[in-house]
């Protein structure tokens, strides 16, 4: 199971906070990320993390690219409501994929924490639920 993260400026350390609190789940799992939220989060917690371009620089591109090939399983994407970003339009993209792939998202961390404690007891391995389907 492959779980994105992206974390707006703003949110950067309560990403960081949120992978701290959760690094033993966080660790079985492949994580893959925006450029700086990849390194921000990777120097804290010691968590490998595969990086992709900044978000700005196309970061979330590629994030979504691997939705699109059912790469990415779970998406925690931290955003900061109150400051309108250039790259809005990306995120939009972004969350209508995971609606399409039907990949769980949060976008903040009440969510995240939900989705991590469902992670941890199994409740998400939807994938495999639908292979024996």
């Amino acid at each position: 199971m492959t779980i994105a993260l992206i974390a707006h400026d703003a949110k950067k350390e309560l990403m960081v906070q949120f992978c701290i609190a959760y690094c033993g789940i966080m660790s079985k799992y492949n994580l893959v990320a925006t450029g700086s939220t990849a390194k921000t989060v990777s120097e804290a917690t010691g968590l490998e993390i595969t990086g992709f371009l900044s978000g700005s620089q196309g970061g979330a591109q590629q994030i979504a690219s691997r939705i699109g090939c059912d790469e990415i399983d779970l998406l925690l994407l931290f955003r900061d409501p109150l400051n309108p970003r250039p790259n809005d339009p990306d995120e939009s993209a972004l969350l209508r994929l995971c609606d399409v792939h039907n990949i769980p998202v949060a976008t903040n961390i009440a969510t995240a924490e939900v989705l991590i404690h469902g992670l941890e007891r199994g409740d998400l391995d939807w994938r495999e639920i639908v292979k024996k389907g």
